[in-house]
This record gives C-alpha cells, sequence and structure tokens, in this order.
C-alpha cells in the first residue's frame, strides 16, 4: 500500500499557504509514490510537523524552522522510494571549512 504523508500545521500562524505549497511538491515529486497528502490543521499553537503513515519526519520546532523543499523531497524520497532520482533536488551541498 501506498504511504500517505500529514502535513499538520497552525492555522492561527497562517502556515496553510506553506503547507499546501509543500503538499503540491510533494504530489507532483512523487505522483506515482504516494497514497496522497492529508494538510491537517493543528489544534495547537505553532506546530508544523510532516509524517508519513504517522511516523514524523519532520518537527519545525525540533528543526528550529521550515525544511527546505529539496531537503523534505530527499526525506521522503528516502523513505517511500529510495531508489527514485530527484534530478536537481539530488545535487548534494558542497560545504567548505578551507579545506580542498
Amino acid at each position: 500500500m501506498k504511504p500517505l504523508v500529514t502535513i499538520e500545521y497552525c492555522p492561527k500562524c497562517h502556515w496553510l499557504l506553506r503547507a499546501a505549497y509543500m503538499a503540491q511538491e510533494l504530489l507532483t515529486t512523487f505522483e506515482q509514490d504516494l497514497k496522497g497528502v492529508t494538510l491537517l490543521p493543528s489544534e495547537t499553537s505553532g506546530e508544523f510537523n510532516i509524517s508519513i503513515d504517522g511516523n514524523i519526519i519532520f518537527d519545525r520546532k525540533t528543526y528550529g524552522g521550515f525544511p527546505e523543499i529539496k531537503e523534505l523531497k530527499q526525506k521522503v524520497r528516502d523513505m517511500v522510494c529510495p531508489g527514485k532520482s530527484l534530478g536537481h533536488s539530488d545535487t548534494k551541498t558542497h560545504h567548505t571549512n578551507g579545506e580542498n
């Protein structure tokens, strides 16, 4: 059975558009791999969590902000279909610390 992604967002914080954008991106990228994406208004202020079949893969409070869409797609891909190529979203960010 295909997994279901749930995006729980705080309506008081006006995060519906952010949640809807992320849902659109996930549905576009994983159209054959997901059962769907559910948007769930949270009862708790400040909540923004993303889960796959009830397993939280992202929590805004723990993370300290919102994920970049590229990072979110990589997390979903790694759980849903590890062999899938994400094209430009697969490009690794190279950090430099003065070493070559």
